[in-house]
């Protein structure tokens, strides 16, 4: 047998291309590209007439000029149908864009004016005798790293317990109620929970009582609640079947949550949990009544006022000392120490997840 080759076609060009999409009504990238472009300079020259950039006109004209303009060009290119899903998918990344916007200005807002301040001294010094320039937030993030870590030691062992009991004990009248107190709990403003907690303290230990483990408390009234439903939504998407399996080998119910629930589950838990300690690790109005404000550095959280990061960041920019500007570059840089905090903690519960996921899992 003799070997043919077989002859290579060239390549088809740039416009053979578009005339091939064209023909098998698909619409090509350049023209998608093309639509999009136009409404953003159409988006920008609709606030000429008023001599400026009109941001808010901006994104309104470019949204709709995009959306009308990939529904046109669609439906003469590829019919009614895919015109259709072409308008609802822009309607949507629109949307996406829209939301995406203003985290993404906060972000590169708190980098940009942050990192001047994000130096050593920093992270060395503290505001003790620190009136304009210079200083740091050692005590602030101290405290902040004492504070949180109290707040997690008491609510996560109650709020996780608390979701075993819903979840695989919980019948009759006290789950429900529990369950309704849990949804009011979630609700409570942050500020109603500084002044229970100080209450709470002053009745113990009299006016003016300021301290760590006062804002601990605080904290975990926000916290308790988050940790209750994210812990309990995890429980309840681990299959009864291995709950039947081993309660078939005689295994007690106690054991059969310690040993096959919490392992199945202990993945979104750990994330949960980290959830809920980003939502409380930013709070200020509770650690402003409860907590207060230091200069220097406290490390018993059972005596004495102790700073934590948003206070902070709150009295850095109400009351910035002379000159203003030292004062808002200390507090943008907390706030830029505060967003890594977060980061870290999201990144060590995706660590965590991945390692602790059961095998069958992974």
């Amino acid at each position: 047998m003799s070997d043919t080759l077989t002859p290579q076609r060239p390549a088809p060009t740039p416009e053979e291309e578009m005339r091939a999409a064209l023909v098998h009504g698909s619409l090509p990238t350049s023209w998608h590209v093309a639509v999009m472009v136009g409404a953003v300079v159409l988006g920008a020259i609709s606030g000429l007439p008023d001599g400026g950039i009109n941001w808010a006109r901006w994104v309104v004209v470019t949204i709709v000029a995009y959306a009308v303009g990939i529904y046109v060009v669609a439906r003469v290119v590829e019919g009614r149908r895919k015109a259709k899903n072409r308008l609802m998918t822009a309607l949507v990344v629109s949307a996406f864009a829209v939301v995406a916007f203003p985290l993404v200005s906060v972000v590169w807002t708190v980098v940009e004016n942050g990192l001047p301040r994000f130096d050593t001294t920093f992270f060395t010094e503290t505001m003790r005798g620190v009136v304009g320039e210079g200083g740091g937030a050692q005590h602030a993030i101290i405290g902040t790293i004492i504070v949180t870590a109290l707040c997690t030691l008491i609510s996560v062992p109650f709020g996780l317990f608390t979701a075993i009991y819903l979840v695989e004990y919980g019948r009759g009248r006290l789950a429900r109620g529990i369950t309704s107190m849990v949804d009011v709990m979630t609700g409570i403003p942050s500020i109603v929970a500084g002044l229970f907690a100080y209450a709470l303290f002053v009745v113990f230990w009299g006016p003016g009582t300021r301290s760590a483990i006062a804002g601990a408390v605080a904290l975990a009234v926000l916290m308790t609640p988050v940790v209750v439903r994210s812990a309990e939504e995890m429980l309840r998407l681990v299959p009864d079947e291995l709950r039947e399996a081993s309660a078939a080998l005689g295994v007690p119910k106690w054991k059969t949550i310690a040993k096959v629930v919490l392992p199945t589950a202990i993945a979104g838990i750990i994330t949960g949990i980290t959830l809920a300690i980003a939502r409380v690790i930013g709070e200020t109005a509770p650690l402003l009544v409860t907590a207060g404000l230091a200069q220097g550095t406290n490390f018993n959280p059972f005596d004495g006022r102790m700073t934590t990061l948003p206070v902070y960041t709150y009295y850095q920019y109400v009351q910035p000392g002379i000159p203003p500007e030292a004062g808002q570059e200390r507090a943008f840089t907390a706030a830029l120490v505060l967003m890594l905090i977060v980061a870290f903690l999201f990144a060590m519960a995706r660590i965590l997840s991945s390692i602790l996921k059961p095998k069958g899992l992974r």
